[in-house]
């Protein structure tokens, strides 16, 4: 089986439990770039989780000001640049981060969709929306990784947004990333399955 074949697979595989498809544009340049398998896999459980987050969050806070799309996107490609960085498919590495978002740019993609595969691995910036953190939370807990300081930020968007406590907001959370983290397993075993 090629590359390419691989790729397809890892992008059409409904995988079990079922794993939802990328965006359109997302697979699309995947496709173009002849992703690695192993990353595709990658950012649809990544964009798997992220889509649960989302559809959380706009039901619980339907006053919070929410672009969707942009967390569904920035979840599907955060990782692009490790198309030219292979290497940092199975070790540590961030030349991925920016040259993930020059990538999009070059290919068209609007800044603000862009600059998720930059801030995916930097929550602390200043004047990161809830969307950033949406999309670095789901980057950490497709394979149950907890990290509290980020965890903090979104409980804090969320308060801010509701009204409600800190703590009210935290437990609510920590429920449902406890819930997301028990499908880690499948997800993990998922992106095993394709070659870097």
């Amino acid at each position: 089986m090629t590359r390419t074949d691989l790729l397809l697979r890892a992008l059409q595989d409904p995988g079990d439990p079922p794993l939802r498809p990328l965006p359109d544009r997302a697979a699309e340049l995947l496709r173009e770039l002849v992703a690695p398998p192993r990353l595709a896999a990658h950012l649809r459980a990544v964009h798997d989780v992220a889509y649960e987050l989302v559809e959380w969050v706009s039901r619980r806070h339907p006053g919070l000001p929410l672009d969707r799309d942009a967390v569904l996107f920035g979840a599907a490609t955060h990782d692009i640049g490790k198309t030219a960085h292979t290497a940092e498919l199975s070790g540590p590495g961030s030349a991925h981060e920016d040259a993930g978002r020059e990538l999009l740019l070059s290919h068209g993609t609007a800044p603000h969709l862009a600059r998720f595969a930059a801030t995916h691995a930097t929550w602390t910036l200043p004047d990161l929306g809830i969307e950033d953190l949406l999309v670095s939370l789901a980057d950490k807990i497709w394979k149950n990784k907890r990290v509290p300081e980020l965890e903090d930020l979104v409980v804090r968007e969320l308060a801010a947004a509701s009204g409600r406590t800190v703590w009210e907001e935290f437990l609510d959370l920590d429920d449902l990333l406890a819930s997301v983290g028990e499908g880690a397993d499948a997800r993990l075993g998922f992106q095993g399955t394709y070659p870097v």
